[in-house]
């Protein structure tokens, strides 16, 4: 089933959205929220999955249009947002860039930070930056909410009740200054967008198998295509490896978002689902990088099709605008 936010207080009023995105029905006696729904999974799954069962047949009641533009994120603010890089091949090229050596042990620990979730931005919401100069730029990723895991779990694919598309916004050029204090990320990561709808895995199909999406992922910056990763290729560590590792020392709450990182292929035609990733491969090929990060009015759409051509989350479709408040 699928399932949205649209915007109503801090978090949101829950919506079951049709397969094709066109409807949508508000189930306030069932849960109000997404978090309500996630709390108590087991009883109120099902009870969704009746009505959007009802939906895909056409004998929904109250149905009303569905509006990417009316939604928050599906989780507009969460207990928990660790994002990993489970694609090894972007952790590899970052550090062939600046001419180091990649630990062996990249390939079989996974890397993992744990990122604001108290104010997700929805996916038609502008990226909001002060400064061109930060270096702002777009990371493509997947993501699955979590249903309560506990502490030292190995069992975890049991436990992916949803997924979604993210767009974790980074402002490149105050990373290295973060990460010079041995501290990790903080200003250089601001709101995360994520897409409009969020997904079970049975919707994926035949797309979803090993803890992975098996599908590309495309790309659009300003209306050219930037990349078309596949997110199961190369996907050195599948999500229930990522949950697993985020569980080791402490429980994990219902409504816990893990992100895959940044979605990479060894394959270079396929592009990249990040301005630095170009970047890196201009570094590694001419010398120096060509592609300039995100200027003010750029646009930027994240969407994932299934093999049909349908949009399977919806679009995470934004505009970089300048933030003068303060």
């Amino acid at each position: 089933m699928k399932l949205a936010s649209l915007r109503h207080g801090r978090d949101g009023r829950l919506v079951v959205v049709d397969r094709n995105l066109e409807i949508c029905v508000p189930v306030p006696d069932i849960a109000a929220t997404l978090q309500v729904a996630l709390d108590d999974w087991h009883h109120v799954a099902p009870r969704l999955a009746d009505i959007y069962r009802q939906m895909n047949e056409g004998r929904a009641d109250n149905a009303r249009p569905f509006d990417p533009k009316a939604c928050a994120a599906p989780l507009p603010r969460a207990y928990q947002w660790a994002d990993g890089s489970a694609y090894v091949t972007h952790v590899e090229l970052v550090r062939k860039a600046r001419g180091a050596e990649m630990p062996q042990s990249f390939w079989t620990d996974p890397l993992m930070y744990q990122g604001g979730s108290d104010a997700f931005i929805g996916a038609t919401d502008p990226i909001l930056a002060a400064d061109e100069a930060w270096g702002i730029d777009f990371e493509g990723e997947v993501a699955v909410i979590t249903g309560d895991v506990p502490m030292g779990a190995t069992d975890t694919e049991r436990h992916i009740k949803l997924l979604m598309l993210v767009n974790d916004v980074s402002l490149r050029n105050l990373i290295p200054g973060e990460l010079a204090k041995g501290f990790g990320f903080f200003q250089s990561k601001p709101a995360t967008a994520f897409s409009p709808v969020a997904v079970t895995p049975d919707e994926l199909s035949g797309a979803w198998h090993d803890g992975k999406v098996h599908l590309p992922l495309t790309v659009t910056l300003n209306g050219e295509t930037f990349g078309t990763p596949d997110a199961g290729d190369d996907m050195t560590f599948a999500f229930p490896q990522l949950i697993a590792h985020a569980a080791k020392t402490r429980f994990l709450s219902a409504g816990s978002i893990i992100g895959s990182g940044t979605i990479s292929n060894r394959d270079a035609a396929r592009g990249s689902a990040c301005i630095a990733e170009k970047r890196m491969r201009e570094t590694i090929a001419d010398g120096a990088p060509k592609t300039p990060f995100l200027r003010f009015g750029d646009s930027v759409r994240i969407e994932m099709l299934d093999p049909q051509g349908h949009s399977i989350f919806g679009a995470i479709d934004q505009i970089v605008a300048r933030y003068e408040g303060g």
